[in-house]
């Protein structure tokens, strides 16, 4: 629904009063909180019950974004845009009924590539009837282990979609309250976690049927007509504050690119390019000129362009504006289809992430010659640590891993953060002893790396050593992470973050360094030692504005090395006491 036929509906064109407005706002905000938390509490795969690898999101009754989980933002951004593919090509509206569930993890569902990001990603919704007539709807994204896939959680370096497991069109696994058993079994029997998919699948479906008596409450407190007033007034009011955030950018045209797979791995160097267009109170990002599409994973679907790019524009506007569709409205963006941004049928796509958070550091890289008080260095990219092993005990084949953190890069105001999966991941690190207490493997070490961080007026945040021990036979790993030749780049005269690598037992004998940053499966010995060093963010400014103060604390508290606040920060400290002896600047 436009502005011109909501100022025509008197329902619409009516005000609510601001504390109405803001409890209705926090109460769609909760619902969606508690749809996610259920999931979690529900779960028995790692990837969500510890890592919370999902995302929850209500919308209005024509489909538009009314709130979100504080969860994973390329989730967040996307399950809007599958939504709108399964409305316009799948299942109109009309043909939504009370109790139903719309599933779909298909990346190619509809004309294009605006729908689940990858198929771990399965997305769920169910429609809210209140005294029998729909006035909104729930969504659930998961992000499930295996689906089927040529590799056991579709790790390995694949070539087309179709060797990423199930593809599931845009389809109603419950009708009318009555659940599909046959079509789950289908999912299920696909799976070489069968037991883990089918509990957590259930679970999915539960988490978002449970939102309704959340939405109840709200409407029998206030009514159809309050409400859809209170959905319209939020969503215009992100609109206006998302222009007026804009308008305080300086107009013009600004360019930046960034580079992929570095190293030279698997085919490397792909290029990302933007062209970002400000004029008034609305924002362009145009992708033309980044590569086409390439035979491997790292393809992104336009759905996880969107989500990426929106994600970024949140980040350097009030943090207090509601993401709802206004937010979105003012920002247009441009992919040309085949490309690294906007890829399509047959390309893979399991590991776009490895696009997405370039994609990050590419409108960073653009706001920073438009808006360079809001714009940041960059982080440490896409970093995923998997192993796939037989038990010992069972002799079943398990997965265990994580989304190894690093550091993210300064920003004007602040140093950046430390051991945090970041931007559009932004997934809890989970606890070893969970991990150990399911898997064969001891871990060895996760601390923290000195000297990591890029050196700046704010500092870059660090990144970290992962090391662990595997004990099961035939483990395969699996190792994503960027920018081990390039490091994380400054912004405004900061340093470089320090860049990643991989050994394979460290220190021992038999010690390699693993070539590139990403690549197919490195097959191991039972009881070999993985050791990941993930990349350091940038800094922001140059390192001599930093306060001589803040290098003394960083040194105290292990950030930075004695050696390094000599030369990157001009600081002399005593070794022994700890204090500052000089400033050389």
């Amino acid at each position: 629904m436009n502005k011109a036929i909501a100022m025509n509906d008197p329902i619409l064109a009516s005000k609510v009063d601001p504390i109405t407005l803001e409890i209705v706002r926090s109460g769609l905000v909760l619902t969606a909180e508690q749809i996610n938390a259920r999931i979690v509490r529900s779960a028995t795969s790692i990837m969500v019950k510890e890592m919370e690898d999902c995302s929850a999101a209500l919308f209005d009754e024509q489909g538009r974004l009314l709130a979100e989980s504080a969860s994973v933002p390329i989730h967040l951004n996307a399950i809007g845009s599958c939504l709108r593919t399964i409305i316009d090509y799948y299942i109109p509206l009309d043909q939504w009924n009370e109790g139903d569930v719309v599933l779909t993890n298909d990346p190619y569902a509809g004309p294009g590539s605006l729908s689940s990001h990858h198929t771990n990603d399965i997305i769920a919704y169910t429609p809210i009837f209140w005294r029998g007539k729909m006035v909104a709807i729930s969504a659930l994204t998961v992000h499930h282990v295996d689906v089927g896939s040529m590799w056991m959680a579709c790790r390995g370096w694949g070539v087309e979609i179709e060797q990423e497991g199930v593809r599931v069109p845009p389809v109603k696994i419950v009708r009318s309250g009555e659940l599909d058993e046959q079509l789950l079994r289908v999912m299920v029997n696909n799976s070489r976690l069968r037991d883990q998919l089918d509990n957590d699948l259930r679970a999915q479906l539960s988490s978002i049927a449970l939102a309704k008596e959340d939405m109840h409450r709200l409407f029998d407190r206030y009514g159809n007509e309050t409400m859809r007033r209170c959905f319209q007034e939020l969503i215009d009011y992100s609109e206006r504050r998302t222009r007026e955030e804009i308008s305080k950018f300086r107009d013009g045209e600004y360019t930046h690119e960034e580079l992929i797979l570095e190293d030279g791995s698997m085919g490397g160097p792909f290029k990302l390019a933007l062209k970002m267009t400000v004029k008034g109170d609305e924002i362009e990002f145009d992708f033309t000129g980044t590569d086409p599409q390439v035979r491997g994973p790292i393809n992104a679907p336009l759905s996880a362009t969107y989500a990426a790019t929106f994600y970024a524009m949140r980040c350097v506007t009030d943090a207090n504006i509601p993401n709802t569709e206004g937010s979105k409205t003012p920002i247009r963006i441009i992919a040309e289809s085949g490309t690294l941004v906007n890829c399509r049928w047959p390309a893979a796509c399991n590991q776009r992430m490895v696009v997405c958070h370039s994609i990050v550091d590419l409108v960073m890289g653009a706001i920073q010659a438009s808006a360079p008080e809001r714009s940041m260095a960059d982080s440490y990219g896409c970093s995923y640590n998997d192993l796939v092993a037989t038990n010992l005990v069972t002799g079943k084949r398990v997965h265990f891993g994580e989304i190894t953190p690093g550091g993210l890069g300064a920003t004007g105001l602040n140093d950046g953060a430390s051991a945090l999966s970041c931007h559009v991941t932004n997934c809890p690190i989970p606890p070893l002893e969970a991990t150990e207490m399911e898997n064969p493997v001891l871990y060895l070490k996760r601390e923290l790396v000195a000297d990591s961080g890029g050196a700046g007026r704010n500092r870059g945040g660090l990144g970290i050593v992962l090391s662990y021990e595997v004990r099961a036979d035939n483990p395969q790993l699996s190792h994503t992470s960027q920018k081990s030749k390039i490091p994380p780049q400054g912004a405004l005269g900061g340093n470089p973050g320090k860049r990643g690598t991989w050994f394979i037992n460290q220190g021992a004998d038999q010690e390699r360094e693993l070539t590139t940053a990403i690549g197919d499966l490195e097959y191991l010995k039972k009881m070999d030692v993985v050791t990941q060093y993930t990349p350091g963010g940038g800094g922001y400014g140059h390192p001599f504005e930093r306060d001589a103060g803040k290098v003394l604390k960083d040194v105290q508290d292990g950030f930075v090395s004695v050696e390094s606040a000599l030369t990157d920060y001009g600081v002399q400290i005593d070794p022994v006491d700890f204090s500052i002896v000089a400033v050389h600047r």
